[in-house]
């Protein structure tokens, strides 16, 4: 038997949660064709993996991967850590579908969440993904469809719940997304316009995306209050559309309900005692990435950007923003200004507030910091984006234990010389896999085993998006894998330095190319658009 690639001594950890075991792997055109003893057959290419890890390409169950795989079709921040797979479409922002709305106009009411150069030349899912493929891009990607874009064609971006004939036209949308081949209908429940959707109306749409066989992520409503409401509502969502349910980036973020994860993962275990499929995912980061538009009241951002941007220019009504910013947005508590750190901008005039606190900004312009957040997303046109540091490691190491959790990074995938070369992305741009693989399963104390973390990082994720052919390392399955050096793996990217790759992983493969090969990017794109039903 002869093999495109023999990877031979490898410690392979399938992905199953299974124990790991010894062998060597061959592979032939893009698939796993054997796993044994085949260290004397014939190979086009010969791996020596002697004491390295072989486990299944990792799959990102949450990104935002959706155009910054058009500008950085390499995929070098994720692809370096090992990951195969991206999951795009998160907290209700996909770029498709967009109805009777040009692409411009959509483009111009999701504001600036997808950073990119490209020009919107698409309205579909299938037109974004064909020129995706037909650009090229090193890993796969899968898709699901957000509810902003849905509301948007529909003409509901105000702050009430969708007509009878706007919700009928989201639904047919969906369903023609669907159709496309999205895996799921995700939501952004404390965005606009996202959050301004009632529970009925989203287990309505949940609905249709149950019918085509997808599942529901949330992005929850982070309300005061409501750590443990949030999780009850997705629930119910599920509940009422009966839908599989995916909690996106799980953390408590109210500083008074640190140490709450218990109470809230409790909500999880009973609802799948009553049957309810519902598995969260999230980051081992003790930061946020988010808008500088979550500080400010929804009403604010009533009918999107152009209207916002009105909002801001009356004097009695950025008054009023002011005083609700200053006192906890939607009845909160007070912010901590200093906890937001900038780390993109649309305008060149504004780059150097990367890296300063809003506290700090608004010291330099002599202003209170909830005026300061108002101007610069005035001046950014809503396009401005911080770093929030909201959070503590036990949560963190709680919430990864628990068997329901899977790794999503809530990143994108970009490079050092890309679009971002210029901005302080959060590190979980460059680093959540390896941090894993280095911090919480070899340093002390230990987190998960090695084979849960590779379980949490390629075989749930797997699981949960319905993918039959990758996910774990089996013979037939496609040959999306990663060689990793248990000893050495480690994250490198920090706040203060993002763009650094890890250390200790020296193969990836994707369809049984080489995209990593000893460490370095071979600039390969066997990646594709994956779809559900066809993955």
């Amino acid at each position: 038997m002869a093999f495109d690639a023999l990877i031979t001594n490898a410690t392979v950890v399938d992905g199953t949660n299974s124990p790991r075991y010894q062998a060597d792997v061959g592979l032939n055109d893009g698939k796993i064709e054997a796993i044994g003893s085949l260290g004397d057959a014939e190979a086009a290419r010969k791996i020596d993996a002697t004491g390295l890890v072989l486990a299944p390409g990792f799959i990102d169950m949450h990104t935002h991967s959706d155009l910054s795989l058009l500008d950085d079709p390499g995929g070098q921040s994720m692809a370096y850590q090992g990951v195969t797979t991206q999951v795009t479409g998160n907290c209700s922002y996909s770029p498709f579908p967009m109805g009777d709305l040009a692409p411009e106009e959509m483009r111009r009411v999701i504001g600036e969440i997808f950073e990119t150069r490209q020009e919107w030349r698409w309205s579909t899912l299938d037109g974004w993904a064909n020129l995706m493929e037909s650009q090229g891009v090193s890993i796969n990607v899968a898709p699901q469809v957000g509810n902003t874009p849905l509301r948007a064609a529909a003409g509901a971006l105000d702050n009430r719940p969708a007509t009878p004939d706007e919700l009928d036209v989201m639904k047919r949308l969906l369903a023609e997304t669907m159709e496309q081949g999205a895996f799921s209908f995700t939501t952004g429940l404390s965005l606009a316009p996202s959050g301004y959707a009632p529970t009925e109306e989203i287990a309505a749409l949940a609905e249709v995306a149950a019918s085509y066989g997808g599942f529901y992520a949330t992005h929850a409503r982070v309300l005061p209050g409501w750590h443990v409401k949030m999780v009850e509502e997705a629930v119910e969502i599920g509940r009422l559309a009966n839908i599989p349910v995916q909690f996106s980036h799980m953390a408590i973020v109210d500083r008074r309900y640190y140490g709450h994860g218990p109470e809230i993962v409790d909500v999880i275990d009973r609802a799948r005692d009553e049957g309810i499929d519902i598995t969260y995912d999230m980051y081992p980061y003790t930061a946020a990435g988010a808008g500088l538009n979550q500080l400010v009241p929804l009403w604010m951002q009533e009918g999107g950007i152009p209207k916002f941007m009105e909002r801001l220019r009356d004097t009695s009504l950025r008054k009023r923003a002011i005083e609700e910013m200053k006192a906890g947005r939607e009845g909160g508590i007070p912010p901590l200004w200093h906890i937001h750190v900038i780390s993109n901008t649309n305008t060149e005039e504004n780059r150097g507030l990367i890296g300063h606190n809003l506290d700090e900004i608004a010291g330099m312009r002599g202003v209170e910091t909830a005026e300061a957040v108002l101007q610069l997303i005035e001046e950014e046109d809503d396009g401005v984006m911080a770093v929030v540091h909201n959070r503590v490691e036990s949560d963190i190491r709680f919430f990864m234990s628990h068997p329901q959790a899977m790794i999503g990074s809530d990143g994108n995938a970009v490079s050092p010389d890309g679009l971002y070369k210029n901005f302080k992305p959060h590190p979980r741009f460059y680093g959540p896999y390896p941090r894993i693989l280095g911090r919480y399963v070899r340093e002390q104390p230990a987190v998960l085993t090695l084979e849960e973390a590779i379980y949490k990082m390629a075989g749930f994720p797997a699981k949960r998006m319905g993918f039959k052919d990758r996910g774990h390392v089996k013979e037939g399955l496609a040959a999306d894998l990663v060689l990793f050096d248990p000893e050495t793996v480690i994250d490198n990217a920090t706040f203060e330095e993002p763009h650094q790759y890890p250390t200790g992983i020296p193969y990836v493969f994707v369809a049984g190319e080489p995209v990593i090969d000893k460490g370095k990017h071979t600039g390969v794109r066997p990646g594709k658009v994956l779809r559900n039903g066809r993955a």
